[in-house]
């Protein structure tokens, strides 16, 4: 019997072993690199490896930053003119909500109302968000953890200016582009946007960093609170960016320059 409960104990323990894959996110601002939770979320590393293998996130843009809450990626690729490409997506991804939303964590966007509409979109929480994306839309699903100085360029990202360029853009962070820019009708070019050049595997060894220790999910059966905008992909982020609206709504730029950095 005590050899049952001493199993049974060990093997909660270990439940949330960070047994991965690695993968560098390159950007033109730096690298993010990301430990993978490939047994904790099967099915939804499969699907993220499956957009980087095919080379889907080559020349891919962050396309919206919400300030200390999240970055995203995964919708658009810029290719030295505007509009810029849709990524074209597949099947979407059960949903796996067993991690929690903390600081650093990478997650799939998906559409509102519907927990298992992930495809090809993802994000990076700039803070524990758990009280609100653990348990809303069915929780959002925590496929892997930034590693190293990576959370130093996604923290770099969270200072940029922010424009809206319409739809799903309507939050971008661009870089050396300001509202005076867009007063002038200045349309920015592929050194302005935080561009993901590539995302590649680095090691695909069965166990890497064992030494992570991802945060369990424990509020998934618990009320959620309101948040305005979870990450989503649904509604007008289907279609191409259009480069007119960044024009023709300078009043309504979002500039945003942070004064002091939270913690």
């Amino acid at each position: 019997m005590i050899k049952a409960i001493l199993t049974v104990t060990v093997a909660a323990l270990f439940s949330f072993q960070a047994k991965a894959t690695v993968v560098e996110i390159r950007t033109n601002l730096g690298t993010i690199t990301v430990n993978l939770f490939d047994e904790d979320t099967p099915e939804t590393v499969e699907n993220f490896l499956e957009y980087v293998n095919s080379g889907a996130y080559a020349n891919n843009v962050v396309h919206r930053l919400a300030p200390d809450f999240v970055i995203q990626a995964g919708a658009f690729t810029y290719n030295n003119e505007l509009p810029m490409d849709t990524v074209p997506t597949g099947v979407a991804v059960i949903n796996e909500p067993v991690l929690s939303n903390v600081r650093g964590t990478i997650a799939m966007a998906k559409q509102s109302g519907d927990p298992n509409s992930a495809t090809s979109q993802w994000f990076i929480n700039l803070k524990d968000n758990s009280e609100v994306l653990d348990t809303d839309n069915g929780g959002f699903t925590v496929f892997g953890q930034v590693i190293d100085n990576g959370m130093d360029v996604v923290d770099d990202i969270n200072q940029l200016p922010r424009f809206n360029m319409g739809g799903a853009a309507s939050s971008i962070p661009l870089v050396d582009f300001t509202a005076e820019d867009a007063t002038n009708g200045e349309e920015p070019g592929e050194g302005n946007f935080v561009l993901i050049t590539d995302i590649v595997v680095t090691d695909s060894s069965v166990v890497t960093n064992p030494e992570l220790n991802p945060t369990p999910n424990t509020l998934i059966d618990s009320d959620s609170g309101e948040d305005p905008s979870p990450p989503s992909t649904g509604g007008s982020s289907g279609g191409a960016l259009n480069p007119v609206a960044l024009f023709l709504m300078t009043l309504s730029v979002v500039f945003f320059r942070r004064k002091t950095k939270k913690a």
